[in-house]
């Protein structure tokens, strides 16, 4: 082991809990990736904390997920849900108590992991006080998620120069995919380090049980046709157009055809009104009958939908990784997605899924119907969507790239300290 690799580094998520339930509002890809990389850093030596805010007066303050891996929540704003475009009000705050955190725990930090703009904002201030080597993740750029919305939000100007200036002054920028990092080039800056590292997904709990097993497990018929989506509620996600493609199946007259959605949702909440209007749209089509929204899958329960189903559905508008792709991979389940983002580095075509134009639910009930129609090229493509995740994505392989990464930024970064005299 590198000597490099006992020493600590922090992971900032500051709206992306680790240690959440995933499934939970605002909850999802981040969360995961934060937490794995994580627990897969402090298997390889290192130290890790993970810093976030404090959503919950009942949340714990520090919740250990191993020897050398936690979660670290900071009071910043109030302790209750603060939407994402509304907690980089509270950024200012989350930067002092990281810093009261570290001095009073006494730890020097080798290297900061920042993730999604707000983060990389932090990062950057924690940056200018001590010198200490910063490491960014997007996870979702403005640039692109602004041409895909209807109304930009205010905080879009802050967001997208903290964006351009963390491209342009982090040690390295890692990017997902090739294409989000062409994504960088062509709209935020030319200027700037940036690596490419995918994303990961646990291939000893994805994949470990077969399709019959899965099936009998949740209730579900060995015949049946199973469609699943799983998500958040978020119009950018595309769940409309999945429903609409449905609707148009060849199979839609088929009595063993089952579309499960699954996703956690809050009464009231952004994702309970969009959950409200997506079953209203499968009511006015008449699909009710053969519609299933399961709510918020468990962690357990989750690699056993995905080996149920006979393909998974990913219709975002955008997704700069798509880790649903890869986890639906990794349980041998073909993948339909939008042609969009990381899913073109995921998702091969005609090898592992099939890709069709984001919106478009014609296309996207073509590629369905070919795979469902087609047992047999629907296994060849579960067993090819395999075998790319084993190859690309474990997140035993995602982190060993990662330490590589730290362990070549880190000494530069302590030369550069003892020539300044620090």
């Amino acid at each position: 082991m590198n000597s490099t690799s006992k020493q600590h580094i922090a992971l900032i998520s500051v709206h992306g809990d680790p240690a959440i339930e995933i499934g939970k509002e605002e909850a999802g890809g981040q969360n995961v990736y934060v937490r794995h990389v994580g627990e897969a850093l402090a298997n390889l030596g290192w130290h890790v904390d993970m810093f976030t805010r404090k959503a919950s007066a009942e949340d714990s303050a520090i919740v250990e997920h191993g020897p050398r891996c936690r979660t670290i929540r900071l009071k910043a704003g109030p302790e209750a849900f603060v939407p994402r475009d509304n907690i980089f009000g509270y950024a200012d705050e989350f930067v002092e108590e990281l810093l009261k955190f570290q001095h009073q725990a006494g730890i020097k930090y080798a290297l900061v992991h920042t993730n999604y703009w707000i983060s990389s904002w932090v990062g950057m201030q924690w940056k200018k006080r001590q010198g200490i080597p910063q490491v960014h993740t997007y996870h979702s750029l403005g640039a692109v998620k602004y041409q895909a919305v209807d109304t930009i939000p205010m905080i879009a100007t802050t967001r997208l120069e903290t964006e351009k200036t963390v491209l342009e002054t982090a040690e390295r920028i890692v990017a997902t995919s090739p294409q989000e990092k062409e994504h960088m080039r062509s709209l935020v800056s030319q200027k700037g380090n940036i690596d490419i590292i995918p994303c990961g997904t646990d291939i000893r709990r994805f994949g470990a049980i077969n399709r019959l097993e899965a099936r009998q497990q949740l209730g579900l018929d060995p015949e049946e046709k199973i469609i699943f989506y799983i998500g958040r509620f978020d119009k950018r996600k595309g769940i409309e157009t999945l429903v609409r493609a449905v609707g148009r199946s060849e199979l839609r007259g088929n009595a063993n055809l089952k579309l499960i959605i699954g996703g956690g949702s809050r009464p009231g909440q952004s994702d309970g009104i969009e959950r409200e209007r997506i079953e209203g749209i499968v009511a006015e089509l008449g699909m009710t009958d053969f519609t299933i929204f399961p709510g918020r899958i468990s962690d357990e329960l989750l690699p056993v939908y995905y080996t149920a189903a006979d393909v998974c559905v990913v219709p975002s508008h955008y997704e700069p990784f798509g880790l649903v792709a890869i986890e639906a991979m990794a349980c041998g389940t073909p993948v339909v997605a939008s042609d969009v983002g990381g899913l073109q580095f995921t998702v091969v075509p005609e090898e592992t899924g099939l890709l069709a134009p984001p919106k478009d639910e014609v296309a996207f009930a073509t590629a369905i119907d070919r795979i469902l129609s087609n047992p047999e090229w629907r296994n060849q493509l579960g067993q090819g969507a395999r075998t790319r995740v084993e190859q690309k994505f474990s997140w035993d392989g995602v982190a060993h790239q990662l330490s590589d990464l730290y362990t070549t930024l880190i000494p530069k970064y302590e030369k550069v300290l003892v020539k300044a005299g620090a």
